[in-house]
């Protein structure tokens, strides 16, 4: 059974490790190095420890799977982390859909997220939900001390009810 719930304080090092582990499948395209893996560890820890009230977690059969963050509680996902071990079993087409209703809740319009360009796995599962591609860069990453190429994805979550632009008259 599928649960989604808010993250709780001291979830902190449960939520890094499962991250890290997604994070570690994410980068495999892109090569990753063990000084990565030790700042990527750094990175995630401190997040989580920091920012666990913008966390939702999804559980499954009351083991924790995956997490979602909104950084800055706007309409960017800054974090979307399955565990592998949990991959292709509607978790995280569950966890999205959640945190699409919370970005939209709060009157948001489109939802947000970026990811590094080489990460085929997410951007076909953010593309199978609705997202679509609107930007693709190079920038330097401090957590991983090096440029990465990313493309950012977007989803509008509102119409305006009649299938066209504008008002209805």
């Amino acid at each position: 059974m599928i649960h989604i719930r808010n993250a709780r304080d001291g979830e902190a090092v449960l939520l890094s490790e499962i991250g890290l582990r997604a994070w570690q499948k994410a980068m495999a395209a892109i090569g990753e190095s063990h000084a990565m893996i030790d700042a990527a560890r750094g990175a995630f820890r401190n997040f989580v420890e920091n920012d666990w009230l913008t966390i939702t977690v999804v559980e499954q059969n009351g083991q924790v799977a995956g997490w979602a963050a909104r950084e800055r509680l706007d309409e960017t996902i800054s974090d979307f982390w399955i565990d592998p071990a949990f991959a292709r079993q509607g978790l995280g087409s569950a966890l999205l859909e959640r945190i699409e209703k919370e970005i939209a809740d709060r009157g948001f319009e489109k939802a947000a997220m970026q990811t590094h360009s080489g990460n085929n796995e997410a951007i076909g599962f953010f593309r199978k939900h609705g997202y679509s591609i609107h930007w693709l860069s190079v920038a330097y990453n401090p957590k991983l001390d090096r440029d990465v190429p990313s493309v950012g994805l977007t989803k509008t979550l509102v119409s305006d009810g009649n299938g066209g632009y504008g008002q209805e008259f």
